[in-house]
């Protein structure tokens, strides 16, 4: 199973990743160095979306298409 998940950042941005693992992906983001560089600069962060597939390649294709929409829509998705 992997997961597609948005994170809000504390200073409001959204961060799009994809996990197997989404609740220790989210406490590598807040609280290790296997966070994103991108998170890293913006703790804390909350999850505010996550959705599961079957398989890494749809959900590398997921992640891709909710990273190339406009805040607007993602934040319609969340």
């Amino acid at each position: 199973m992997y997961f597609v998940y948005i994170l809000e950042c504390s200073d409001g941005t959204l961060y799009t990743g994809i996990a197997t693992n989404v609740e220790r992906r989210v406490r590598e983001h807040n609280e290790s160095e296997k966070g994103a560089r991108y998170t890293k600069a913006r703790r804390p962060v909350r999850i505010v979306y996550s959705v599961r597939y079957s398989n890494r390649s749809e959900a590398s294709k997921e992640e891709s298409r909710i990273k190339s929409l406009p805040r607007a829509e993602k934040l319609k998705m969340i």
